[in-house]
């Protein structure tokens, strides 16, 4: 049964492994290339001034490529649950080949469980080798950056690929085993596993573990080192602020800026710091604009989750991941048992 299934399995394999070997000569010439300009950037600070330019040299001479990378990587999964998840049973059924297996003596279970093991396995170790061969490359440009959470970044560095590879295939596996269709099971797996790497990142991955609470005064100092400022729903908002205490901490929930009272700021005085503050001739990222909004006596409310919880998030997430495919697989064996003809 095995050697059936690698069989029919050896082309995809063998394009697999030339695809990653590209990615292996490709990854060592670029992290080597970002290893040297780490060298440089640490030979560059010197002094807070010229740390500061050096970081913001090297990062934007790295973010684009690294994070091109990281989506075509988060697409790695996606793509196999479509090209060898969908097709694996839906083109047996499709053809009606599946008879020939079912008359002898192998039962829909066994032949169902073989065929997972030995593809899901190779779709695990793809993903898991190019997810090792980023994070290697781009190590040094992490420690500089400090964007672990960032939703690209968290799901293509480290274990959590891995899990985003088994439950991609094993969900197109079932697809295909309840569409008896190839190509709309395949259509169907793309679609939603795409969906569903958005969702997770950003509406189940922030609650996974209870967030810790700060509260946070918006002085001209922290307001320009945010990141944006905007209006939504009706309120001020600020989006990238920065913790003092855990500076690389994920912000998963910021308020809208608050006064005194607590009370919301209107978009009137939010608008009119925007558009037109007075004049004080300062500097930073938000000039005029900080120093208006400071002087409202302003803060924000912040849910956040320390940088130290890191590889409890990428062990936690993969646990989960993994939990799903192994349902998916019962379900598929019940399936193909009792419904199946």
């Amino acid at each position: 049964m095995m050697w059936l299934s690698w069989r029919q399995f050896r082309v995809q394999a063998l394009f697999a492994a030339c695809a990653l070997a590209v990615v292996a000569v490709y990854m060592g010439y670029l992290g080597s290339e970002i290893r040297d300009a780490y060298d440089v950037y640490q030979s560059s600070c010197e002094s807070s001034a010229d740390c500061a330019r050096a970081r913001s040299q090297f990062r934007s001479a790295y973010q684009n490529s690294l994070l091109f990378l990281a989506t075509g990587l988060a697409l790695i999964p996606a793509l196999i649950g479509t090209f060898w998840g969908a097709p694996l049973i839906a083109r047996e059924l499709e053809n009606g080949t599946h008879r020939l297996v079912w008359n002898q003596s192998v039962t829909r279970p066994r032949w169902l469980i073989g065929k997972i093991l030995l593809v899901g396995l190779a779709a695990v170790l793809v993903t898991g080798a190019a997810a090792a061969l980023l994070t290697w490359a781009a190590r040094p440009f992490d420690e500089v950056v400090k964007e672990q959470f960032d939703a690209f970044v968290f799901g293509a560095r480290n274990i959590a690929p891995i899990g985003y590879a088994a439950v991609a295939f094993t969900f197109g596996t079932v697809v295909g085993l309840l569409l008896r269709r190839t190509l709309p099971a395949m259509a169907v797996t793309l679609v939603v596993f795409l969906a569903f790497q958005f969702v997770f990142p950003n509406m189940v991955r922030p609650s996974l573990m209870p967030a810790d609470k700060a509260t946070l005064p918006m002085t001209v100092e922290a307001i320009n080192q945010a990141q944006n400022l905007g209006s939504l729903g009706g309120g001020s908002v600020i989006g990238g602020v920065k913790i003092p205490d855990a500076p690389d901490a994920w912000i998963a929930e910021t308020s809208p800026l608050r006064t005194a009272d607590g009370m919301t700021l209107s978009s009137a005085k939010f608008n009119d710091c925007l558009d037109s503050p007075p004049k004080s001739g300062a500097g930073g990222t938000f000039g005029d604009t900080a120093v208006c909004l400071a002087k409202l006596n302003l803060h924000v409310d912040v849910l956040y989750h320390p940088s130290s919880r890191y590889w409890a998030f990428q062990w936690l997430e993969t646990a989960i991941y993994l939990v799903l495919s192994g349902i998916l697989t019962a379900f598929g064996g019940w399936r193909v048992r009792r419904r199946v003809s």
